[in-house]
């Protein structure tokens, strides 16, 4: 595939004040040819009939265009991508955002109407199609408190004072849902951190895990998934912790894990507990930024860790989304998923920044995850509920007093995909000769044979995109600053 340039990498994003550091210079986004499946070969004669066009730009969002018809002679001077869907790479889980305690509560505030509508455009398979969410381990920066699920000072070795009591009120009615309108709902489950009396500094804020609660720990987790599934909602995965690397300088829940210690967990408890559970999950490891893929190549290499270890889960805010081809390519047994990403009222453009966010989902789909999930569903128009330091905006914005809903720009990047690249779908190859035209690309082969391909134009210039598959090729105009969603069978 086409190798991803620098220019195309601009914008990243980075909610993270003290994670604004100096990143490597972007890495070109490739696909090897070694690690593609082989799929059948398309016809020579290459498709016919017509494709269905979707786009995004100036006053439209998701509008349908005109159908185009395949041709066999491409427009003079365009911008050509060859597909080749004879090489086949990841298959997709899905697309999602995170249901977080700020997220519920924001969601829950709505009229009965407004909520129902607003699920069944974030869920339902006819409209977004959302299908993979991450739930918070107790609560995050965006809740409403700090809290756990063994509150107390005194330590609760036997745990006796678990309860999920507060996750009653709002969580588990939106969680529940949200899987009746997408019955097959992928959740992961992150914790932010342990109960205070777990860590050395006894608070939820900052600090890190005393290595004697360990073995506790993973009964909690055990807990926690069986006290979940018997309000109807299963977990299907969970992550040690949330950014590993960083105690966000005690200004939010949070907790620093070094990488010994996850692997102990994992290793030792964790990953044996879930092995007898009576409602397991996959484990994923890291739930932090590119930068640390060499963290993660480390503990794959622990043959005792190594067999527990279903995923590598990843943030964008810091690296480059080459990392989860690194670890793909030297691990192919394990998945990689973004689990993390979303918009900053810090910055100007929340409601038209959609080629910003479909430039990293294209990225991050050529680089080998499976899934994508941004920060929170929904937050009020001055990021909150919230209890750290950072000023994050939802994929919707709910205003807190007239409960008027803004799309911003990251819901309509989000429309070019999800609504059409279904779960199971496979990323197949496609290029670019010229890696400077600025045009990002990546197709898909849903499990029905249809083809979806995402053309992306960052540029300040309209542009000539001829598409080429075996013999055909189809010309379509992408304006500036545009997305496109392009469906044929």
């Amino acid at each position: 595939m086409a190798e991803v340039t620098k220019e195309a990498m601009v914008g990243r994003f980075n909610r993270r004040e003290f994670m604004k550091l100096s990143a490597a210079g972007a890495v070109g986004a490739t696909l090897s040819v070694e690690a593609a499946a082989a799929a059948p070969t398309l016809a020579t004669a290459g498709p016919n009939g017509n494709l269905e066009v979707w786009q995004t730009a100036g006053a439209a969002r998701h509008q349908s265009l005109a159908s185009l018809k395949w041709g066999t002679q491409a427009k003079q001077g365009a911008r050509v991508v060859e597909i080749d869907p004879t090489r086949e790479f990841q298959s997709v889980l899905g697309f999602g955002a995170a249901l977080t305690d700020a997220a519920c509560f924001t969601i829950n505030r709505l009229s009965p109407d407004a909520r129902k509508q607003l699920m069944h455009e974030f869920f339902h398979p006819s409209e977004l199609g959302f299908n993979v969410s991450r739930v918070c381990i107790g609560a995050s920066d965006y809740s409403t408190k700090a809290y756990s699920y063994s509150e107390g000072t005194e330590p609760d070795p036997d745990l006796a004072r678990f309860s999920i009591e507060h996750d009653r009120a709002y969580i588990l009615p939106v969680l529940r849902e949200a899987r009746a309108l997408s019955p097959d709902m992928w959740l992961m489950a992150t914790p932010w951190s342990p109960p205070a009396w777990m860590k050395f500094n006894g608070s939820m804020l900052g600090g890190t895990m005393r290595k004697k609660w360990l073995k506790t720990y993973s009964v909690y987790f055990e807990k926690f998934l069986d006290a979940y599934a018997a309000e109807g909602v299963r977990i299907n995965s969970v992550t040690s912790q949330n950014e590993v690397d960083t105690d966000q300088d005690g200004r939010m829940p949070a907790c620093t894990w070094p990488q010994e210690i996850e692997i102990e967990f994992i290793r030792d408890f964790l990953g044996p507990k879930m092995k007898t559970a009576k409602n397991p999950a996959d484990i994923w490891i890291l739930d932090h930024n590119y930068n640390l893929w060499g963290r993660v190549l480390d503990t794959l290499e622990d043959e005792k860790v190594n067999p527990f270890i279903k995923g590598v889960a990843w943030h964008g805010y810091v690296g480059t989304p080459d990392a989860m081809t690194k670890v793909a390519e030297k691990h192919p047994q394990v998945d990689q998923f973004w689990t993390e990403g979303g918009p900053d009222f810090e910055k100007p453009g929340y409601e038209t920044e959609w080629t910003k966010w479909a430039g990293d989902f294209t990225d991050v789909l050529r680089n080998r995850a499976r899934s994508i999930i941004a920060w929170n569903y929904a937050l009020d128009e001055a990021g909150k509920p919230n209890i750290g330091p950072f000023q994050c905006a939802g994929v919707v914005t709910v205003d807190s007093k007239t409960a008027a809903i803004t799309r911003g720009g990251q819901y309509w990047a989000f429309a070019h995909f999800s609504r059409h690249i279904r779960k199971g779908a496979k990323i197949v190859a496609s290029s670019s000769k010229d890696s400077t035209t600025g045009i990002q690309h990546v197709v898909a082969r849903n499990s029905d044979n249809s083809y979806v391909a995402v053309l992306t134009n960052k540029g300040t210039a309209a542009a000539d995109v001829s598409l080429r598959l075996g013999t055909s090729s189809v010309d379509v105009n992408v304006p500036a600053d545009s997305v496109t969603t392009l469906k044929w069978s």
